[in-house]
């Protein structure tokens, strides 16, 4: 195919178009302002369509890309460094939930802060949430990467973080384009609880993510991105990451400079990669756009240095609490055998308690729900989210504070009919009133089911800033009043409940169902202290 000049951020928007792009979620913040808007002036993501709307923040815009995820299509969330910080939760939680369709994560740092209030490294972010990190030295490679973060997205399971800087993002080169590659159809995820964060599952999935590593470093190994380049001179070794790598080329093409080289373009970096080249030139020069992230972690993996024991080699055991038999253990010191566990004592699972709100509220979302199937509720943090539990088995999703409104507009971005966000009262006030907004911005059909006990129930009764104001500020966010209903939870008024979210679960636009009564156990406290 005929070559384009673009931006490298222009030369990612392309890569994603090819590669079979459903959404692109971004709030506009430089250097990579870019990406979103190429794609917005492309003829085929008009045409396809392909959603490409700027969201309120970056935390929304994470949190619709894992809902479009979710509903097994290839989205974008494109930001700059520091937004990374605001979309931190959801970027965090994404690598323990993993994914569905395949989602990439373009962060573009800017070094010396030409227009940032720092200049950290989105680099760490990518270490911390241990998922794979691409950094490109080319347009080229920023077109390619991108094309092949979406495959190894869906392949490994996991989110991938594509890292640019400012210098490759606002440079031009000539990029050859590949072939198109069609859209995903519309999936739900095999497993349904795939999505739900409650710590019995997450605690699974922690383990899953611990279990990838290997394959990840595997991955980085043989796919081309990290390779060594021999050289005529070993008294200097160079390890160049990204776009430093071309700023070396171009000055060891002045200097007539023959060291060998390791390009390092993706991460996690194997450690028996670092050590092959290491022990074969004198000393080392490390190069890198950022933070000095892997000079820190040669100490750590090169050999005949110093051994290190920890969590990193199992010396003590990756996940889990420290505590006093793990350090004995890793010290060698002698230990007791620890006293059995009597069998008549067994763990409880968490329930709702008698008399709750949130049971009614669920009965009659769930026979509403019957003739759509399952799959569809996307809900969030707090005492609700023991939905997910036996009997009611009645929600999808629960990925950090306010995610369920944004992910339910992803996955109804998706095709995804209906889509239902359940989210408390406290909830709501907290981090859910943005992804309302980007719905009603957009009229997208989904249907918020805001859960209103009057408190903040799981943490033990706080007031809540919703208290008597919920539909006050619904109407501010534009939900239209006939799609702004007031349910009472009670048994008595369930065949009503049920025909109200049977209704709006028919309309194609944004509702809102208030469903509102106290707190079950605020209420009993409140009516002792008062007698």
């Amino acid at each position: 195919m005929t070559g384009l000049v673009l931006l490298g951020d222009e030369a990612i928007g392309q890569g994603a178009l090819d590669a079979g792009l459903s959404s692109v979620y971004a709030y506009p913040g430089t250097p990579s302002t870019e990406i979103t808007e190429y794609i917005q002036r492309s003829k085929e993501a008009v045409e396809r369509p392909i959603h490409t709307r700027w969201s309120a923040n970056e935390k929304t815009a994470m949190e619709a890309g894992l809902g479009m995820s979710y509903a097994g299509k290839r989205a974008m969330v494109c930001m700059k460094h520091v937004g990374l910080n605001v979309a931190a939760d959801a970027f965090i939680n994404a690598a323990m939930t993993g994914v569905n369709g395949g989602l990439v994560v373009v962060a573009a740092d800017d070094p010396s802060m030409h227009s940032s209030q720092n200049e950290q490294d989105s680099r760490y972010y990518g270490k911390f949430a241990m998922i794979p990190v691409l950094e490109p030295a080319t347009q080229q490679e920023a077109y390619q990467m991108t094309r092949y973060g979406f495959d190894l997205s869906e392949s490994t399971g996991l989110p991938v973080m594509l890292r640019i800087t400012t210098r490759l993002a606002h440079s031009r080169s000539e990029v050859v384009r590949s072939e198109n590659r069609a859209e995903n159809k519309l999936k739900l995820p095999a497993d349904l609880k795939q999505f739900i964060l409650l710590p019995a599952l997450a605690r699974k999935r922690f383990k899953l993510l611990l279990s990838s590593q290997e394959n990840l470093e595997k991955e980085s190994a043989t796919s081309g991105h990290n390779r060594i380049e021999a050289g005529e001179d070993p008294s200097r070794g160079i390890i160049a990451c990204g776009l430093a790598y071309n700023y070396y080329r171009e000055v060891a093409a002045e200097a007539g400079l023959d060291h060998p080289v390791l390009k390092i373009s993706q991460y996690p970096v194997p450690a028996e990669l670092l050590n092959d080249f290491v022990l074969k030139v004198d000393r080392v020069v490390v190069l890198e756009e950022g933070a000095p992230i892997i000079e820190e972690s040669l100490k750590g993996v090169l050999e005949n240095v110093y051994q290190i024991g920890g969590r990193l080699n199992g010396l003590l055991p990756r996940d889990g609490e420290l505590n006093p038999l793990l350090v004995k253990k890793a010290l060698k010191i002698p230990m007791k055998t620890p006293l059995e566990v009597p069998s008549i004592v067994r763990s409880r699972p968490p329930a709702l308690c008698k008399g709750c709100s949130h049971i009614d509220m669920y009965n009659a979302l769930n026979e509403a729900l019957e003739p759509y199937g399952s799959g569809r509720v996307f809900s969030d943090i707090g005492c609700y989210t023991l939905g997910a539990l036996p009997p009611y088995n009645a929600i999808n999703s629960c990925v950090d504070m306010g995610a369920s409104v944004t992910m339910a507009k992803g996955a109804s971005d998706a095709g995804l009919r209906p889509a239902v966000a359940v989210i408390g009262d406290s909830t709501f006030t907290h981090s859910g009133m943005t992804g309302l907004l980007d719905a009603v911005v957009e009229q997208t059909p989904i249907t918020v089911i805001i859960s209103d006990n009057s408190t903040t129930g799981m943490t033990g009764g706080q007031k809540s800033h919703a208290t008597d104001r919920l539909p006050g500020i619904c109407r501010g966010l534009g939900v239209e009043e006939e799609h702004l209903r007031v349910m009472n939870p009670l048994k008595k008024h369930h065949d009503a409940n049920k025909q109200m979210v049977a209704e709006e679960l028919a309309y194609e636009g944004v509702s809102v169902i208030i469903s509102q009564r106290e707190c079950i156990q605020t209420a009993s406290r409140r009516k002792t202290r008062k007698f």
